[in-house]
């Protein structure tokens, strides 16, 4: 059996007088798709920052690939390269191109020579379907384009996981598909992604499990199947039926 790629145990959170996370208990497995769901202020956000450290948490204890998050320094930056992250804002450099905005990662923390890794950079916006732009700068791009040049940047390094903290929820409406496409085609190939989202179409097709959050605390956990057809918890039949009636 082998052990989960990441595992968090009894994780505390505050925010001042805020209980953000309450004794938190995940584990995710090599090329799991975890969707994790629940209403604004739930702590879906923060759970998935804690997880490369962006947020600091108070007690318990979280590990990737067996081994615990370092506090900071070299060793944080080595983790951050395992850890893949698409934020909701796209945090591309805008002064730079596309290509280079996705090379600088690999040639600098991982020391891949240029040309390797302009070739590999590509091979991953030809993906994403954004190839074509790799010599524009991000403000000549839509949204959607930026989002995925996001993803293939994240790609570039070679995560064992990504993270995706509300990809599309800053995206016009005919551009969220775009930027999910991409997502489910990864998740088809079997990369361990953990998706903070609001887009329940996404976690159907594409979760191995959904997580149901509110106020802090994971309330459920189960396959998007029964999730989505038998929620247990009053909280998520209540968040269901508020979201899935619209």
């Amino acid at each position: 059996m082998t052990e989960p790629l990441v595992v968090l145990k009894g994780v505390n959170k505050h925010f001042g007088e805020l209980h953000v996370l309450q004794d938190i208990n995940l584990s995710i497995d090599k090329g799991e798709v975890v969707v994790v769901i629940g209403p604004s202020g739930s702590g879906k956000s923060t759970l998935c920052r804690t997880i490369n450290r962006l947020e600091t948490f108070e007690t318990g204890s979280i590990t990737i690939d067996g081994a615990p998050l370092p506090e900071e320094g070299k060793e944080l930056a080595k983790l951050r390269a395992d850890v893949g992250m698409v934020f909701q804002s796209f945090n591309l450099f805008a002064h730079k191109t596309i290509l280079d905005n996705v090379t600088l990662g690999p040639i600098k923390a991982r020391k891949i020579p240029k040309a390797q890794a302009e070739k590999r950079a590509m091979e991953l916006l030809e993906r994403v379907g954004v190839a074509h732009q790799a010599q524009k700068f991000p403000a000549q791009l839509s949204g959607g384009q930026q989002q995925r040049v996001a993803i293939a940047r994240s790609l570039a390094m070679d995560p064992k996981v990504m993270l995706f903290d509300e990809p599309t929820s800053a995206l016009d409406p005919e551009m969220i598909t775009e930027v999910l496409d991409v997502m489910v085609s990864l998740a088809k190939e079997g990369m361990t992604m953990v998706v903070v989202t609001h887009e329940m179409g996404f976690a159907r097709k594409a979760a191995n499990r959904v997580v149901f959050m509110a106020d802090g605390q994971i309330v459920e956990e189960n396959d998007p199947e029964g999730f989505f057809t038998a929620p247990k918890s009053d909280r998520a039949k209540d968040f269901l039926g508020k979201i899935l009636t619209h």
